[in-house]
């Protein structure tokens, strides 16, 4: 039969890929051992000079059979992005093509081989596939359950292993994931496994960092299934735990194989008949059933069923033919059956079997096999971990392994390349109790030949050693009692970013949660260090490309172990260019929180503890309530919640269920451990619900909910507020209800009777009373005789901050500086020690109330003056209290507020007759005395500079005019004036360049007033301007997306810089006026030839990350070194540039946000900036 056109012209649409990549040997040796291809046809191509293209070229002469046998070839050599080119043209006409395609896709798909000796168990199989058939439209799952041993999973690989099941209901291919008894961060690495495995068959662009988060695996998941895998089967092998089905939730196709009776619902499986066991014996020993000896029936009653046990002793008696009676009688013994009761299983059948089979292993042998106990159920090792466990060849080892596979006291995957070798579950019970007073020995032992073997630094390669040694390391460590080991390990930062990196930040938090007993007991303030900087800092852990965890540790602490050693690792680095950067004040922000958790996109409007205090519930914009745990901060459970956004979320006070309530005026109560929605209020409110929350027992376990409709639900309807309702709240003893709404107004009604007990009027609490007060919440006293009451007076100013108080004192014990954007809820753990806030700014935040302070840190706004000396740093801003502040920092003293003796400027208001002035101060300090007093300009000053000799100050202002004090008023532009520019060409000139947003520039004569150009720059707001050092030259950039290029003598435009895809944000020329930068609001920055216009770099195009910009934000600050070679940017965060390479060197990630501008020290070795919530960084570059 001659090639199929689909496949031919596949074959020719590919030509050019495959006569690039393949070698046509390794393919050739398969084709000859399908029978499609002759030897004298191999040597021919061999002959060729263009192995490849020969091989293409007799390809498209060959038939159907020869295309098929090619495509196994490709995936049997690791091909796989090839072979996946070819597939959706693979002929599905030959019964042979037919089975080689079905072994590729079950291959591809790491479905298990058959066992050496495989018996085929028909009735049980059409059951399996019967119910398989089912699942041909619609999703769903089918289990498979059966005791420990008892063949699940040969059966559930055999029941896919046909060719019209796959075609007919599973063309989009059959996956198999082990899973056995596995805690979350483990079950993490299994689906990371998986997305990896199917990602690896889309095109490059698909691939994408792991997932960090159970949370975000499954969503993952669900995304390569349901988009790119429509129509697959996902084998999920031995299931212990129902919890475990949650993450696979995706509505997809499943085939469960478990030994839990409570998950079953199809197919019952409980191991082999006496048939089948003898035909298993029969073929390990050669011979036909009837052949068999009389203690071959005995052997298989006593094996109860178990293949597993049937296989040990059937490869014992495949060497051994003449000991049937032998091993019967061990199997008889039940010798081992006190060792087994902690086992999960009571099989002494298996005791003996196992026994035996390692009895007969060479001595040599033993000692290795004994090894394996130290492994950790389902966990799957590459022979080159053994190999550095017995510090042999890896090739040796995998013939001792191959003996062990033979002998059936180990199994192999030969999916996965390398292979991977695993116990069965049974197999290790045995060995744990056998080897029980040798396990610290034997862990011991896998230490050292680690510490023998990577002396000179761990593994980082990635791979499946790679992954075993970072993931099992501190486990081994632990079980050996090597506490010095695991200190120096764990108490390291090396560590930390190798694991991080490879793992993920989740699994470093679980281990110092984990280990924290041991590592406690050596430092607990340096374990505490460690954790509380990966909780801090595990949202940025999780960014690709991967931070620098060195300038992320510098970041911390001045007496944290972690600070320490980044800064020896900084220096040590600097000498050899690198570049690190030391945040010299941090020690003047001080900051109580503990973990910081970003769990959905958008708004982040309830967060709340369990009773227990171990979890966290959260709820927002993202129509979804997620559970963390509120130790380490790893995502539990997710549950898609409502059709619009979820307003609230409350526990139950048993932990049990979880309360929800939305915009789309539903309040619906799930069962939290089996994700389950078991109850849904649909008609109980009219308007959207905002609040929920449960009574503080069981005793009678009521909700009540409050709405936009005015009106509250507790098992009554209860009336009496004219406006929203916002806040619910029951008095510890359950006996009350208090009610907060924007009516100014809290009520207080009785639980048992629904009835209004009392109305506290706030609203006439507050001296104006047409003021609008909004109540928004209140809360009880712990005896229930108290209420306290939140309530604003609108207009009200921006706050996100969190302030503790100690109502006793009557005194504030802190300031909780740390979310950018509003706070919606607060509260303390069941014990107080913890309190929890949640913001619109997308995170959750942690704090430690046992370590608050009266905080001394002051919030600047961002608009700041920097002045650099050799010896101090001086910073003056306004703070939120519009107080001027002046700080000082010195070579050896931390930065502290101060008066300095020099002038400075203020800006304030005057309202005369209903009209605001907004007038300039200029004062002298430290006396503080005011010098003069401006009054001019009707709207926001944005600009100030005096000029060269100091004696005239000039301003800008949002009234579209600019003032030279106190003699000229420079009018023209048409909208605010953001900035200008004095013209440097010389000491004594009088020139001023202004840009505004009405997309003109305006150059100016300061003494006479008189407008010397008026330019039309641009069609949109003139967003930035920045003169040549000389002066020869000037650009703007704009909201048109363009930058333009002047010169100052003609004032004409040279170039227009085009490429940019958002607003041109910021502009920079380098030193020698060479080179110019603009940055956008993408985040992305370019380099400009100032000769020609063309463009020589786009810094770092392929660093985005995920949703995020470039840069975090708009780049609005631009700085270069004095000799060019770097550039300085400000957006979310701080970024340096090589602007030769266009490659990013550092980053510094700021506590808050929206960086406004950036002051650089002339050597470039100091940088000052304030972020959104008002916080002051001087850095310093580690030399």
């Amino acid at each position: 039969m001659a090639l199929e056109e689909g496949a031919r012209s596949c074959l020719l649409r590919c030509r050019h890929r495959l006569e690039e990549d393949i070698k046509p040997p390794y393919l050739m040796d398969h084709m000859i051992s399908d029978g499609v291809m002759t030897v004298d046809e191999e040597e021919r191509i061999t002959t060729q000079v263009n192995q490849a293209v020969s091989l293409v070229e007799l390809l498209l002469m060959k038939d159907n059979r020869a295309y098929i046998s090619f495509y196994n070839a490709l995936i049997k050599e690791k091909y796989e992005d090839l072979a996946i080119l070819l597939f959706p043209n693979l002929p599905r006409t030959l019964t042979d093509g037919q089975k080689n395609t079905s072994d590729a896709v079950l291959s591809e798909g790491g479905v298990p081989q058959r066992p050496v000796v495989f018996v085929s168990r028909p009735e049980l199989l059409n059951r399996v596939r019967e119910k398989l058939y089912r699942l041909q439209k619609d999703p769903g799952w089918i289990t498979v359950f059966g005791m420990a041993g008892s063949g699940k999973s040969v059966l559930a690989a055999e029941a896919v292993r046909d060719h019209r099941l796959i075609e007919d209901c599973f063309p989009g291919g059959i996956h198999w994931l082990s899973i056995g008894q596995v805690e979350k961060p483990d079950l993490l690495v299994k689906i990371q496994s998986l997305c990896f495995r199917l990602e690896q068959n889309l095109d490059s662009q698909s691939l994408s960092r792991p997932p960090n988060s159970l949370d975000e695996a499954k969503e993952r998941l669900r995304f390569l299934m349901l988009r790119k895998y429509p129509r697959t089967l996902l084998i999920l092998d031995d299931i212990w735990d129902s919890t475990v089905l949650k993450a696979f939730d995706i509505q997809c196709r499943l085939l469960l194989t478990t030994r839990n009776r409570s998950l079953t619902d199809s197919v019952m499986e409980s191991g082999l008949d006496e048939s089948k066991g003898l035909e298993i014996l029969a073929l390990y020993t050669k011979a036909k059933v009837q052949g068999l000896p009389e203690e071959a029936r005995s052997i298989v009653r006593e094996c109860k069923g178990s293949p597993l046990v049937v296989s040990l002793i059937g490869a014992l008696l495949k060497e051994k033919p003449n000991r049937w009676r032998y091993y019967l009688c061990q199997l008889q013994q039940k010798q081992f059956k006190r060792i087994r009761k902690s086992s999960s299983y009571d099989y002494d059948a298996l005791d003996q079997a196992m026994a035996a089979s390692i009895e007969v292993l060479p001595d040599e042998h033993q000692d290795l096999y004994k090894d394996l106990t130290v492994i950790e159920k389902d966990v799957k090792i590459p022979a080159k971990v053994l190999s550095v466990l017995w510090d042999l060849e890896q090739e040796e080892v995998e013939d001792i392994l191959e003996e062990f596979v033979n002998k059936s006291l180990l199994f192999v995957d030969n999916n996965s390349k390398p292979y991977l070798y695993y116990l069965h579950d049974l197999q290790l019970d045995f060995l744990v109790e056998q080897n029980r007073t040798q396990l610290e020995d034997l862990h011991t032992k896998v230490v050292r030949q680690y510490q023998q073997h990577y002396r000179y630094g761990p593994p980082t390669s990635g791979d499946e050693e790679c992954l075993y040694w970072i993931r099992f390391l501190t486990y081994h460590m632990a079980k050996a009692n090597l506490s010095q080991e695991l200190y120096s390990l764990m108490f390291s930062l090396d560590w930390v970013s190798i694991k991080a990196q490879i793992m993920g930040p989740a699994h470093l938090i679980n281990d110092y949660v984990e280990f924290g007993p041991i590592l406690d007991k050596e430092n607990s303030e340096v374990r505490s260090q460690f954790q509380e900087f990966l909780s801090l800092n595990g949202h940025q852990l999780e960014q690709r490309p991967f931070p620098d965890v060195v300038q992320l540790a510098l970041s911390q602490p001045h007496t944290s172990e972690v600070y320490r050693q980044a800064l020896q690792q900084a220096q040590d680095r600097a000498r050899s260019g690198k570049l690190y950067f030391d945040w010299l004040n941090k020690s003047s922000v001080e900051s109580l929180s503990r973990l910081v958790i970003h769990p959905h996109q958008g708004a982040v409007y309830s967060a709340c503890f369990s009773h227990d205090g171990t979890r966290i519930a959260s709820c927002g914009t993202s129509k979804t309530v997620k559970v963390f745990r509120s130790t380490s901060g790893e995502k539990l459970i997710e549950i898609p919640a409502h059709d619009d956004e979820v307003l609230c979320c409350a526990f139950s006070p048993d932990g049990h269920l979880i309360a929800t309530c939305s915009s789309d005026r539903k309040v619906k109560v799930w069962n939290v451990e089996r994700v389950k929605l078991l109850r849904v209020f649909e008609e109980e409110h009219q308007e959207q619900v905002n609040h929920c929350q449960f009574t503080n027992t069981t005793r009678r376990l009521l909700l009540a909910t409050c709405s936009n409709d005015k009106f509250l639900n507790v098992k009554n309807t209860m009336f009496g507020h004219f406006e929203p309702v916002s806040h619910c709240c029951f008095s510890p003893d359950d006996k009350y209800l208090s009610t907060s709404s924007n009516d100014g107004t809290v009520k207080l009604f009785e639980v048992s009777s629904a009835n209004e007990w009392k109305t506290i009027n706030v609203r006439s609490m507050f001296a104006e009373n047409d003021e609008e007060v909004l109540v928004k919440c209140s809360t009880w006293t712990t005896d229930s005789k108290l209420i306290w009451i939140h309530a604003i007076v609108v207009p009200f100013p921006f706050v996100c901050g969190i302030q503790l108080w100690d109502l006793e004192a009557n005194k504030k014990m802190a300031d909780c500086s740390g979310h950018l954007s509003w706070v919606q809820r607060v509260q303390f753990s069941p014990d107080g020690s913890q309190l929890l806030s949640c913001s619109y700014d997308q995170t959750i935040r942690l704090w430690e109330t046992k370590k608050v302070h009266t905080s001394s840190a002051i919030r600047l706004k961002r608009d700041s003056d920097v002045l650099f000396s050799d010896e101090e740093i001086i910073v003056s801003a306004a703070d939120n209290c519009n107080r001027l502040q002046v700080s000082q920092r010195g070579n050896r003293a931390e930065t502290f507020f101060m008066s300095l003796n020099t002038l400075h400027l203020i800006i304030n208001n005057l309202n005369i007759d209903g009209v605001v002035f907004f007038f300039l101060q200029v004062f002298e300090v430290p006396s503080g005395k005011p010098l003069v007093t401006l009054l001019g300009h009707t709207k926001t000053v944005l600009h100030c500079q005096f000029s060269q000799n100091g004696q005239t100050l000039i301003t800008s202002s949002e009234d579209t005019t600019i003032r030279v004090w106190e003699c000229k008023v420079l009018q023209g532009h048409k909208e605010q004036v953001r900035c200008f520019s004095l013209l440097p060409n010389s000491p004594t000139s009088t020139r001023l360049l202004s840009w505004s947003f009405d997309g003109t520039v305006k150059v100016w004569d300061i003494e006479s007033g008189e407008k010397l150009q008026d330019i039309e720059a641009h069609n949109g707001a003139i967003l930035s301007c920045h003169v040549s050092p000389d002066g020869c030259f000037f650009a703007t950039t704009s909201a048109d997306k363009t930058a333009k290029l002047w010169l100052c003598e003609s004032w004409q435009c040279l170039q227009t810089l085009r490429g940019h895809q958002g607003c041109v944000r910021s502009c920079r020329f380098s030193w020698d006026r060479r080179c110019l930068a603009t940055g956008d609001d993408n985040g992305e920055i370019r380099v400009w030839s100032v000769k020609d216009g063309s463009l020589l770099k786009i810094c770092s195009r392929d660093g985005k990350d995920g949703m995020d910009s470039l840069h975090g934000g708009w780049v609005t600050d631009l700085h270069f070194s004095p000799d060019n070679s770097l550039l300085v940017s400000t957006g979310g965060y701080i970024k340096w540039w090589d602007v030769e390479k266009g490659e990013a060197l550092q980053t510094f990630y700021p506590t808050g946000s929206s960086l406004k501008s950036i002051h650089v020290s002339s050597n470039f070795s100091t940088f000052v900036t304030i972020d959104s919530i008002g916080i002051l960084y001087i850095l310093q570059r580690v030399m």
